[in-house]
């Protein structure tokens, strides 16, 4: 669990950097949250406190929860999140190791669904607006809901690259001219790619130390990438590029620390090429054609419903049994 948290910390790092300080103010929010709740479960359980405190997965799930939340989104927002994935997800399946379901992604998918405007709110790219809010000023957002001038959030905020070209496709504008938009940078999103570079080394990390191994990252990233690949070709001005869909979005957050999760995710080496595979489908298709602009929350979910089923036709045979 710590070399999970180790890993998203250059991630992280280039998020303060490009869009301020909300996202270390949700952290503190969403890993005391994530700790009290579970506490008080435990107690209410009667179970003993210290080992499932120390082992380090509140604090993994409080991460990842808000690895996909704004950094200006309001506190309870936060709250809510965090107390949901540990009580309801977690806790109430037994704990860690019984919950058939990743307590983050579903607790994002919950406020994604309940709360769709609280959700969509995210900050103006600091290099478009002028405006990199501190401390301070992240403090007052979160908390308060405006900045310390006084200005509502909805004044500093706009809408995601995934979400703007999702949109300007339906308006029947092609590739090339939404990407004019000053939201998109070399490969996806302006800055936020670089973030995700930051979430790539750390998932690099992840496999250099054998905390996870490189069938479900790469199935899924490489199932995203061939798909998209196979649409790009035939029709550019549609679909956007393969890279696009790596770099925007929580495509690689996804893969390298969420589908990875032992408890949810397929167990056989081949279980998990499928498992990957098909949550690198179901977000080609939810982005492409679906309600909502990333997915891969929803992709995740569902085939941890699949995971089972995939663990009892790829169990590897037994040492010494017959064919």
């Amino acid at each position: 669990m710590r070399q999970v948290l180790y890993a998203m910390i250059p991630g992280f790092t280039l998020y303060v950097y490009y869009l301020g300080w909300g996202i270390v103010i949700n952290l503190l929010i969403a890993s005391v949250t994530a700790i009290v709740a579970e506490a008080v479960i435990l107690w209410l359980r009667q179970r003993p406190l210290r080992p499932v405190l120390t082992d380090g997965s509140a604090l993994v799930t409080a991460w990842l929860l808000v690895s996909a939340l704004s950094p200006i989104v309001p506190w309870w927002i936060t709250v809510l999140g965090s107390s949901f994935a540990i009580i309801f997800v977690k806790q109430l399946y037994g704990g860690l190791g019984h919950n058939p379901f990743n307590p983050a992604v579903a607790g994002y998918a919950m406020l994604l669904i309940s709360f769709p405007a609280e959700m969509s709110r995210w900050p103006t790219l600091a290099s478009m607006s002028g405006y990199h809010p501190g401390l301070l000023d992240s403090m007052n957002m979160i908390f308060h809901g405006q900045t310390l001038a006084g200005l509502p959030l909805d004044a500093i905020t706009s809408a995601t690259p995934l979400d703007t070209m999702k949109t300007a496709l339906k308006q029947f504008y092609t590739v090339t001219e939404i990407k004019i938009n000053p939201l998109f940078g070399y490969f996806g999103a302006k800055e936020v790619e670089w973030i995700i570079g930051g979430f790539i080394l750390g998932g690099l990390w992840l496999l250099y130390q054998r905390v996870i191994t490189w069938h479900i990252p790469v199935a899924i990233l490489g199932t995203l990438l061939m798909i998209s690949g196979m649409f790009f070709l035939i029709d550019p001005s549609t679909h956007p590029s393969p890279l696009f869909h790596i770099f925007s979005g929580g495509a690689v957050v996804g893969a390298f620390f969420i589908a990875t999760d032992p408890v949810t995710a397929a167990t056989s080496n081949q279980g998990r090429l499928i498992y990957g595979l098909g949550i690198g489908i179901l977000v080609f298709v939810i982005r492409t054609w679906g309600g909502y602009p990333d997915g891969i929350a929803f992709a995740v979910l569902l085939m941890n419903l699949a995971a089972p089923t995939i663990d009892y036709y790829t169990q590897p045979r037994v040492f010494g049994q017959a064919k």
